[in-house]
């Protein structure tokens, strides 16, 4: 439907969570569904409100892909209008001049893209540069080792390949995104990732870029010590030690958990049905390397022994926009974050459909989307 026959829709941005995430999910939804916005009160509980430059850069990317018309979108502003046109395959560049978040802008882009010039099956190229890993966001490693994976559940193919790394405050990070445009098939079973099986394996990987090598070898040694000492089978856990090159410094480290996921009957399915959790930290000038790999044992820990739920609170807050566009299922989450509930909340003022939070108990939600 064309822009300019549908109605206007006003969101509130200090709506719950009232953070970012409202303008880059407002985005992704105002250019599939050619609904015109209007945002308010953008980030009005923030101690700096209005749009920072990650957030303007969002808008900007959002323009360029979709030939929208932009009003009131500046440094600062609290309130700006967005009225897309039609979303056009292409290869885009796009810097954010900052360390600002390269996974944020690409999250924001990625929905419209998945569905730009779907007949004719047009790959996108999107290259971001900035932050690559933010603390405040998920990292480009959070990106391939799981929100990837689980898209590909959904029959999205997208393919990340970090290029090079950006810190905080320096930035210089820069990430390619390809994204062939999604066309749901009418046989695809509906996704369903309720049911943790049997723990594959703990892969724990730090990385640095121009600081000591000996601090990633002290994060791994103490993550895999408190994780052995918690009776989980050392055969399962893999280390992974990586030195980077790019501008400024810094360090990172991750956890990927496997589960299996159904009922697999054979090899073939085994490797498919395998459900990806990551757990990232920051390296911090205030932490031994030590400390850092003890708390990412304990991220690990938490999701192992408190829940059997699958999915944990960062990709459920990600999940719900694909697995509304892709046709709707259900997973079993570790906990509902506000996050989340504002994006449930955003994506039922633009489409008609019904996402529940079921509570199985404290630890374990039942998320369903009807769509």
């Amino acid at each position: 439907m064309p822009a300019s026959t549908q109605k206007l829709l006003k969101i509130d941005g200090s709506t719950g969570e009232g953070g970012g995430q409202i303008i880059r999910t407002a985005l992704s939804l105002s250019m599939l569904t050619g609904t015109p916005i209007e945002v308010i009160n953008i980030r009005a509980g923030r101690a700096k409100p209005g749009l920072m430059r990650q957030h303007l850069v969002c808008v900007q990317a959002s323009q360029a892909i979709s030939g929208a018309t932009v009003t009131g979108a500046h440094l600062g502003s609290t309130t700006f209008g967005f009225t897309p046109n039609t979303i056009k395959s292409g290869d885009y560049t796009f810097d954010i001049g900052s360390a600002g978040s390269t996974s944020l802008v690409l999250q924001t882009l990625l929905p419209a893209l998945l569905f730009a010039n779907a007949d004719e099956r047009l790959k996108s190229t999107v290259t971001i540069k900035g932050g690559t890993h933010n603390p405040l966001a998920p990292t480009t490693d959070f990106l391939t080792e799981a929100f990837v994976p689980a898209l590909a559940k959904l029959g999205m193919q997208v393919d990340i390949d970090l290029q090079q790394l950006g810190f905080a405050p320096i930035g210089g990070g820069v990430i390619t995104a390809t994204i062939i445009p999604f066309l749901r098939r009418a046989n695809t079973l509906p996704f369903k990732l309720t049911e943790r099986g049997e723990l594959v394996n703990i892969a724990l990987v730090a990385s640095l870029l121009n600081l000591e090598y000996d601090i990633c070898k002290r994060e791994l040694a103490s993550a895999k010590s408190s994780l052995v000492e918690s009776e989980i089978d050392k055969t399962l856990i893999t280390t992974q030690n990586n030195k980077l090159k790019g501008m400024g410094e810094g360090n990172t480290c991750y956890a990927r958990v496997t589960h299996q996921f159904g009922e697999p009957h054979t090899h073939e399915m085994q490797t498919h049905k395998q459900h990806h959790e990551m757990f990232t930290l920051l390296g911090e000038k205030r932490s031994s390397a030590e400390n850092i790999g003890s708390r990412l044992a304990g991220l690990v820990k938490r999701y192992l022994f408190n829940t059997d739920a699958l999915v944990d609170e960062y990709l459920t807050d990600q999940l719900l926009l694909p697995l509304v566009l892709s046709g709707g299922g259900e997973f079993s989450a570790r906990h509902i974050s506000g996050h989340t509930e504002t994006q449930a909340w955003l994506i039922q003022q633009f489409l008609p459909v019904e996402i529940k939070f079921d509570f199985i108990d404290n630890d374990k939600i039942l998320v369903k989307v009807i769509a």
